[in-house]
């Protein structure tokens, strides 16, 4: 486990350049997003290169208008082959002075690491350190900064964590039962999506939402999914702790196990450990319940099949149960945010999610919720509810334009 210690930020000179990029790293996809770096930010472009390592890729990006950039067949064997070809592809599409600096979303950046930073060596050496943490995104998100500075070695790099966000929790809200010794070895209660639930936070301020004078739960659900109390506008306590496995389940990740699980499949099934690592992350939650699919669309679409309603069901009642925990921890709920690819886009899981939380002071209007409007509580409720897409990219651009505007070597327009 790494040190305790925040490592040290280190004097680099930003390339000159009027464009920052973000990435999002993944197994076999890179997510990316162009912006200018204006106050605050413009996207110019989103895209992805899909099917990385795979037959019949593809490179595509769609301008700020929504309008096709571009959208190629591409067979891209590796991290370090896509990265070229988007740099490529910026250098073509592009005019003025080109990259600033790339930035990356970074899954886990243990108890040092409070605020994008630029990225060193030493920084990579210590985040390499979380990755048996987060093994479905931290070694791809590394893999990331290594492609870009093989291809771009003059290139600024900078690291936005998702546990950041958390860095404020009560000291109680970051502690296990374990003994205190292991505490000092990093055994603790991180968090994550904080890239997420601080761009709602954001959001809402800029829309003069007094979100510091309101108690606000956030339900970032997704393929991955966590949600997240706050008080004044801080995290004060998120369903996810330790690892990315905890709290709700997830497209393939368990959520919350009663450790006594672990032990007899260890001791008794006498499986490995990464036999165990396989079937936590990779073979559980949606798909393990159902048997077929991590995709809750997928799930929703068969409303006849007994497996696809009841993985429905458990993911359901496992985020009434943690947001009425949740709510327990505020002392009450004024504002109910769904967000994520599920929370913003499936209305029956939102139904189903609140249908019994009429005592906490939330109630749905049927018609705003299966019609994707924003504000989706009834007059009935005392709770606001809204339904809303996420920016995360959007966070990334606006850490990364504070720290190069920060940086004496540059200024940013």
């Amino acid at each position: 486990m790494p040190s305790n210690g925040r490592p040290p930020q280190p004097q680099l000179r930003a390339a000159a350049g009027d464009a920052i990029l973000v990435i999002n790293s993944g197994s076999s996809s890179v997510k990316f997003a162009l912006f200018s770096t204006k106050d605050p930010p413009a996207r110019l472009w989103s895209g992805a290169i899909d099917r990385i390592g795979l037959a019949h890729g593809r490179f595509h990006a769609v301008d700020a208008a929504g309008t096709t950039a571009f959208d190629e067949t591409a067979e891209v064997a590796d991290h370090d082959m896509a990265l070229h070809l988007l740099l490529d592809a910026i250098d073509r599409h592009t005019a003025g002075d080109g990259l600033a600096a790339v930035g990356h979303r970074i899954v886990h950046g243990g108890a040092e690491c409070d605020c994008a930073t630029f990225v060193t060596e030493t920084l990579e050496a210590r985040l390499r350190e979380f990755v048996p943490l987060a093994p479905l995104h931290q070694p791809h998100n590394l893999a990331g900064i290594t492609a870009v500075r093989n291809a771009r070695p003059d290139l600024s790099q900078i690291a936005c964590f998702d546990t950041a966000f958390h860095h404020g929790m009560p000291h109680l809200a970051t502690l296990t039962g374990l003994p205190r010794e292991l505490r000092d070895q990093g055994i603790r209660r991180y968090g994550f999506h904080g890239l997420s639930y601080e761009y709602v936070i954001e959001r809402l301020r800029s829309e003069e939402v007094d979100v510091d004078g309101e108690r606000v739960i956030v339900a970032h659900l997704g393929n991955g999914a966590s949600m997240c109390a706050l008080k004044g506008g801080r995290s004060v306590e998120t369903t996810m702790g330790f690892s990315t496995l905890s709290g709700l389940p997830m497209g393939t990740r368990c959520g919350d196990l009663d450790p006594g699980i672990i032990l007899y499949l260890l001791t008794e099934m006498d499986l490995s450990a990464d036999r165990l690592r396989h079937l936590l992350y990779e073979e559980s939650g949606l798909l393990g319940l159902s048997g077929f699919s991590r995709n809750m669309q997928e799930l929703l679409a068969r409303p006849t099949d007994h497996s696809a309603l009841e993985a429905v069901a458990y993911f359901c009642y496992q985020a009434r149960s943690h947001l009425a925990a949740l709510t327990a921890v505020l002392g009450g709920l004024d504002r109910l945010v769904f967000t994520g690819g599920i929370g913003a886009n499936a209305p029956m899981v939102r139904a189903d999610i609140c249908a019994d939380l009429g005592y906490l002071g939330v109630a749905l209007d049927p018609t705003r919720n299966t019609a994707g409007a924003r504000v989706i509580s009834s007059a009935a409720g005392r709770v606001v509810v809204e339904a809303f897409a996420t920016d995360e990219e959007q966070m990334i651009a606006q850490h990364m334009r504070r720290l190069l505007a920060a940086q004496p070597a540059r200024q940013v327009a």
